[in-house]
């Protein structure tokens, strides 16, 4: 049985709440490959000491070693957060098929925000956009992440006289 854009994206946002307990920012991230998953990963900046782990980031690589092909041919990106321009020039050099996203990102997000890029004439492949799936569910795990970070700086700079 076919599974559903809802039903995908509860994977990613798992992921995200993983990312989230290891105190990164909570992304989640799955490729999807005939109806399973062949690759996961959420944001791990700060765990990896790796400027560029993020989760789209670590999907796609895991992606290419279970499926031993840098190209992702036929393969859908699932991420709880819309992309910023390293992961969707990632998507394009992988060749991923379908980007399914939750949240909009109004700072960083490339794909409907700020600069539509994978809309430009010049790209040498076409990725299909699907944007707003459990928007809601995305945006809300996002918002009580930083609320819960602001907090506990308010907390400290109290206890720290700062």
């Amino acid at each position: 049985m076919q599974k559903t854009d809802q039903c995908w994206m509860q994977e990613a946002l798992r992921l995200a709440r993983l990312g989230a307990a290891l105190n990164e920012v909570p992304v989640g991230a799955i490729v999807v490959y005939e109806n399973r998953i062949v690759g996961r990963g959420y944001n791990s900046l700060i765990s990896r000491v790796d400027p560029v782990a993020h989760a789209e980031i670590q999907a796609l690589r895991d992606a290419a070693s279970t499926v031993n092909n840098y190209r992702l041919v036929n393969c859908d990106l699932y991420v709880t957060l819309e992309p910023c321009t390293m992961c969707a020039g990632a998507m394009v050099h992988s060749r991923i098929r379908r980007l399914i996203y939750g949240a909009r990102e109004p700072k960083a997000g490339v794909i409907a925000s700020q600069a539509r890029l994978l809309e430009m004439s010049w790209l040498n492949h076409e990725v299909v956009v699907t944007g707003g799936v459990l928007e809601d569910d995305c945006s809300q795990l996002l918002s009580d992440f930083f609320r819960c970070r602001r907090l506990e700086k308010k907390q400290e700079k109290r206890r720290t006289g700062g």
